[in-house]
């Protein structure tokens, strides 16, 4: 049944550097998708609950937007579409630049941070009232008490589904392949276009995936667990 697997077909020179490759770009894609996700989603969070009736509804606009169009959609449009808006230069200094990435990990990003947005707001709505009076009373604005005393807190309890959202944006930096960006999918299909190897190759890619969307869960359980608030 297993007469013709060779899995070491995929990593014969030079398809093993072009897997690396796609891993390395899997990486810098995930974190740097996961960095702007988490920063704009904590501005978004924290503007919604701010009081403002124009900014929540300008925050509750963004994230219905980005949560019922796919991620596909986003990310053809950020590639195609957002760049002719762009002076040319822009666009030369992209196209010369790994554009496809660029503009791959902006619209993840974007996308991403409307989850994690409603995950910390989740996190602020459950801290009490009066946390926020006393870090007022003690002097600190707005920001200040956000920033010391109720966005460490919301963070904690919004851990568990913040760990799920950041396995789905590692995993949606597949998608990235449909505008030619070399990450781990795009590197498997070339290496399977040329070896004809297809289950060894997509098993490879469904491993990685697996392994490393199980480590993203058992390492974010790990630290929920260490960070829980106890109970009182």
């Amino acid at each position: 049944m297993f007469s013709h697997f060779n899995l070491s077909a995929i990593f014969a020179a030079p398809y093993g550097e072009q897997l690396l490759k796609g891993l390395e770009l899997t990486a810098w894609l995930t974190v740097c998708s996961w960095a702007l996700a988490l920063v704009l989603g904590t501005i978004l969070a924290t503007v919604r609950v701010s009081g403002s009736r124009i900014a929540e509804r300008f925050v509750a606009g963004y994230v219905a937007y980005h949560q019922n169009v796919p991620m596909l959609v986003h990310i053809l449009l950020w590639y195609f579409g957002i760049p002719t808006l762009l002076p040319e230069s822009i666009q030369t200094w992209a196209n010369a630049n790994n554009g496809e990435l660029i503009f791959a990990g902006i619209a993840i990003g974007m996308c991403m941070a409307a989850y994690f947005s409603e995950d910390i707001r989740s996190g602020l709505r459950s801290i009490p009232v009066g946390q926020h009076e006393a870090s007022r009373s003690l002097g600190l604005s707005y920001l200040g008490s956000m920033r010391y005393v109720i966005l460490p807190q919301a963070f904690r309890i919004a851990l568990p589904p913040f760990i799920n959202h950041t396995v789905l944006l590692f995993k949606n930096t597949s998608l990235a392949m449909a505008v030619g960006a070399a990450e781990m999918t795009y590197a498997v299909r070339e290496v399977e276009n040329h070896t004809f190897r297809t289950f060894e190759a997509y098993l490879l890619a469904t491993v990685f995936y697996l392994v490393v969307s199980l480590g993203l869960m058992a390492t974010g359980a790990l630290v929920a667990q260490r960070t829980r608030i106890p109970a009182r």
